[in-house]
């Protein structure tokens, strides 16, 4: 299967002032490319590979017949394509809100506001690179964690409803180290909630 990265849905300045211009445009098209361009080059080498989504590779990783150092650029590699594809579609210039959602948030965490503070706590004390996730488990239940690098919840059985990219590359240029400031400024492209 050839992948290929989808144009965002809407124009590269359509999250300002939020999120900018020049950072949207180099996160998707330099950095989220990457991603792809290394992914696609390992998938290529195995025939039975062509014949998945992402999504599924990544959710039988464990089981794939493929060398180590293979393994391990589909896990970070094919992440990267994928969770970056989760967060562009989690983000645009007007709300789209999911009202079953916000309920099934409220009867998890008691309300959306006490859901945003958990969320954004997790945002804001993670070391280093990674991701905060709101998925659901295989049982229905809704939950929120972080994972390192381009760890993907698909590979722990789990479904990816909410990303928020915290790498460097997705706010430094606007925000520098302000992590903290990128992170409040992403709940207002939020679409979903």
């Amino acid at each position: 299967m050839k992948f290929e990265l989808l144009p965002l849905p809407y124009a590269y300045n359509a999250l300002e002032p939020h999120l900018d211009e020049a950072t949207i445009k180099i996160h998707h098209d330099k950095h989220h490319q990457t991603y792809l361009n290394n992914f696609q080059a390992v998938v290529d080498k195995y025939p039975e590979l062509a014949k998945m989504t992402a999504e599924e590779i990544l959710t039988n990783l464990e089981h794939l017949k493929v060398d180590d150092n293979d393994w391990l650029k589909l896990k970070n590699m094919g992440g990267g394509f994928v969770n970056h594809n989760i967060y562009w579609s989690n983000l645009g210039p007007f709300k789209n809100i999911d009202q079953n959602l916000i309920n099934k948030i409220t009867a998890e965490f008691g309300s959306l506001e006490k859901f945003k503070e958990q969320f954004t706590t997790l945002a804001t004390s993670l070391f280093g690179s990674g991701w905060v996730w709101l998925v659901e488990e295989p049982n229905g239940k809704l939950n929120i964690y972080q994972l390192p690098n381009q760890d993907s919840p698909l590979t722990l059985g789990h479904k990816p409803i909410l990303a928020l990219d915290l790498w460097e590359h997705a706010y430094y240029l606007k925000y520098q180290n302000k992590r903290a400031d990128y992170v409040d400024a992403w709940w207002n492209v939020v679409t979903l909630i």
